[in-house]
């Protein structure tokens, strides 16, 4: 890759960022993202603008999955009255491969690093899932910067 970073999470916006690809094997946790921004602050980015890129891949290193959850949600009538509750659903271990395979395509609402914890949201069409991740340290590799259209 043409561009790395190392502990920059902050340096990037994930929100509406398309999941292409996540894995986690051998301690380390990735995923290979679409849409995502690159801020002006980024160490990368000599345009001192918002720039995006395609097939960002971010890895998180000495990485163990804490919690992952498909999160619970409440379908309503018309009239505002509960029709079904589901209550949040843990994914197993055994399930993370076939989970992390039905995600791609979604989009992510937020990656974010608090302490040393990497909590990670994505946005299925109908419901969301959480995933907490533990980890040394995150990298994030690109290729090319592309414009970002501001008037979006």
């Amino acid at each position: 890759m043409k561009y790395k970073t190392t502990n920059e999470l902050e340096h990037f916006e994930f929100r509406d960022a398309c999941i292409a690809e996540m894995r986690a094997a051998n301690g380390v946790f990735s995923m290979i993202l679409d849409n995502v921004t690159i801020l002006p602050e980024n160490s990368c980015n000599r345009d001192i603008r918002r720039m995006r890129t395609n097939q960002l891949l971010f890895r998180i290193s000495e990485a163990a999955i804490e919690n992952f959850v498909e999160e619970g949600y409440r379908v309503y009538d018309a009239d505002g009255n509960i029709m079904r509750r589901e209550e949040d659903r843990p994914v197993e271990p055994e399930q993370y491969g076939d989970v992390f395979r039905e995600l791609e395509g979604c989009v992510l609402y937020a990656v974010e690093k608090k302490n040393g914890v990497y909590e990670i949201s994505i946005d299925t069409e109908d419901h969301t899932f959480f995933l907490r991740v533990a980890g040394e340290s995150d990298t994030e590799e690109w290729e090319r910067f592309m414009n970002l259209d501001e008037t979006l």
